[in-house]
């Protein structure tokens, strides 16, 4: 019987249990796929502690990529044997075995490893809709991400510096500034060492940034807004820290006539047009190794609980993977 990761209750990473699953035949518009490697990403977190509720007990993990072992009847342009990949808005996606919309299948091209397929789903296509369609990063822009060292982090980092951008990362350590400069920042500022706005503002020669990447949330938001120049836009994409709490609208317009949005990347790939031309492009940049994906650690699918414990702990750096 095969084997999957599921919680009965809301909690800490004690709460995960590695436990048999029954898989029935996927549906008529569904593929069953055998999974060979599996995304970590915070929004297991969020998850796992019910900050996003979700019917419990409960699966958990979002993208994933595999092999193709039965397609139901009315599955067009996938056969058994392909190899595909994805990222879907239910969890689950951490199991050996699983039946997945065929609609949200992408096929994984020749020089793209299973692995890296896995670590890109959630993370590079969240990076693609950053950059490319939230605020479409160009030539000469200065940008600040925060988390630069983290797994969107490093491939939005790449992405938007091949792209011309001038990219003001914010990291946790010495280790992971290192790793953000290699990465492509221009400038790695440490939280509690750096006074982050008045060096954006000492870089950026009193300008600000055209955008800010924030998925930290509650400790980095005003922060954020107050490195940003008059009509940027501010990003909020993540809740590492919390969710941000209430404030006034007026506090956009004080600092510029700013721009905010919370965006995801289910609304942004809605539809499969949408999800096949992000995937293509994904997959280019990292064919040609213009994005290179850092699988910074590996884990056994048995040994979810730990990458939990580490990713929480900040103790990982890039993309985690587990095998199942």
């Amino acid at each position: 019987m095969p084997k999957a990761i599921r919680f009965h209750e809301t909690g800490g990473p004690e709460v995960l249990r590695y436990e048999d699953v029954e898989v029935g035949p996927p549906a008529p518009d569904e593929a069953q796929i055998r999974h060979t490697a599996i995304g970590l990403n915070y929004i297991d977190v969020y998850d796992r502690t019910g900050l996003y509720p979700t019917e419990l007990p409960s699966g958990i993990g979002r993208e994933a990529a595999g092999v193709i072992t039965v397609v139901g009847r009315k599955v067009r342009g996938f056969r058994v044997g392909d190899r595909v990949a994805y990222v879907l808005p239910k969890p689950g996606a951490c199991s050996e075995l699983r039946n997945v919309p065929a609609n949200r299948l992408v096929k994984v091209p020749a020089g793209v490893s299973d692995e890296q397929a896995a670590a890109i789903m959630l993370k590079g296509l969240t990076a693609h809709y950053l950059i490319r369609r939230t605020y479409r990063v160009a030539r000469g822009d200065h940008i600040l991400v925060h988390a630069a060292a983290g797994g969107v982090g490093l491939l939005l980092c790449q992405w938007a510096k091949s792209l011309g951008a001038r990219v003001i990362g914010v990291v946790g350590s010495q280790e992971k500034a290192k790793l953000a400069r290699r990465n492509g920042c221009a400038h790695a500022l440490i939280t509690g060492q750096d006074d982050i706005v008045a060096r954006v503002r000492q870089i950026t020669r009193g300008e600000g940034v055209a955008v800010v990447y924030d998925s930290v949330g509650k400790d980095t938001f005003f922060q954020s807004l107050d490195s940003l120049r008059p009509l940027g836009m501010m990003v909020t994409f993540g809740n590492a820290s919390g969710p941000v709490p209430a404030f006034s609208p007026l506090e956009l317009s004080k600092r510029g006539s700013l721009f905010l949005t919370r965006p995801t990347l289910f609304h942004y790939t809605a539809k499969r047009s949408d999800l096949e031309a992000a995937a293509r492009e994904l997959f280019g940049v990292v064919k040609k190794k213009t994005v290179r994906v850092r699988i910074g650690q590996t884990y056994r699918l048995a040994e979810t609980a730990r990458a939990h414990e580490d990713l929480e702990a900040r103790r990982t750096t890039g993309s985690t993977v587990l095998i199942p």
